[in-house]
């Protein structure tokens, strides 16, 4: 069921769940986050960097409309941190449902200008739209990039921003880091400030870098507004430890040698579909 992001997210938003966007750069994570969600009938959307398109070239995206048009749970195709409008011009040519235009790092009102050129873009062609506001952090491994200092969202620019650009959801730096962190390195994410943001907008806010995060503090997120959260991290360490396991054991043979890093990184997903109170939510979409 291929559906755009405000669709999906209106619906989590007024129920208060989370839906999981899993980073997809090959066919084995797209069969893992999609036999997953059909299992625990958890909404899902799958994200792809532009990084990743780039390797796996447009007949992927056209593979993943076929699979999310073919499952039985709600499915987003999302393309996270496009900074180009030639990248966002691609995403829509090639089938997404939702894009993320990350002109986070340039100052506030070319941000709005650039987002609101996206945004009339891809409405015009029902498809959804998130921006960030503030920066997230970097951390170890991290494919999608990030800085060395992360500028927090203010809340009263997020109200501007909102307002300026027409945006469906928004990025809101609160203390996270793509990537892993490192040993003894834990964020704290402020709920505080994604209060006072959550009092000022009525769209759904986003979490980046939700791999190593506090589940405690992940959970207490989505009550707060928070309605997408990104994973890739947590996912692709599972598969590539068990896959370096596998390569040990002497086996070589691709339809062998991925079932168990696939389980693996399956384990993850199903762990933070339940972590964000999404698994049994298909039903409500129908």
């Amino acid at each position: 069921m291929l559906m755009n992001m405000k669709d999906l997210l209106s619906v989590a938003q007024q129920h208060k769940f989370g839906v999981g966007a899993f980073n997809i750069a090959s066919a084995e994570f797209a069969r893992v986050v999609i036999d997953a969600a059909e299992k625990m009938r958890s909404p899902v959307i799958l994200e792809v960097h532009p990084d990743e398109h780039d390797f796996t070239g447009d007949d992927f995206i056209y593979y993943l409309r076929e699979l999310a048009i073919k499952a039985t749970v709600p499915v987003v195709i999302h393309l996270d941190h496009g900074q180009t409008l030639e990248q966002i011009m691609r995403a829509i040519r090639t089938g997404y449902t939702s894009v993320m235009i990350d002109a986070s790092a340039l100052p506030l009102e070319e941000n709005i200008a650039i987002t609101r050129r996206v945004t009339d873009v891809a409405h015009a062609a029902g498809i959804s739209v998130e921006a960030e506001l503030g920066t997230i952090g970097v951390a170890q491994g991290s494919g999608e990039g990030g800085h060395a200092e992360i500028l927090y969202t203010d809340p009263q620019q997020s109200e501007q921003f909102v307002n300026e650009t027409g945006v469906d959801t928004l990025a809101v730096a609160i203390g996270t880091s793509h990537g892993l962190y490192p040993a003894g390195k834990q964020p704290k994410l402020d709920t505080e400030r994604l209060k006072t943001i959550k009092q000022r907008l009525s769209i759904p806010l986003v979490l980046h870098g939700g791999s190593g995060n506090k589940d405690a503090e992940v959970a207490e997120s989505i009550q707060h507004g928070i309605g997408k959260i990104n994973i890739s991290s947590d996912m692709k360490k599972a598969f590539f430890v068990a896959l370096e396991a596998e390569l040990k054991s002497g086996s070589h043979e691709p339809n062998a040698l991925f079932i168990k890093p696939m389980e693996s990184a399956k384990a993850i997903v199903v762990h933070k579909m339940n972590l964000f109170s999404s698994i049994g939510k298909a039903e409500l979409y129908r």
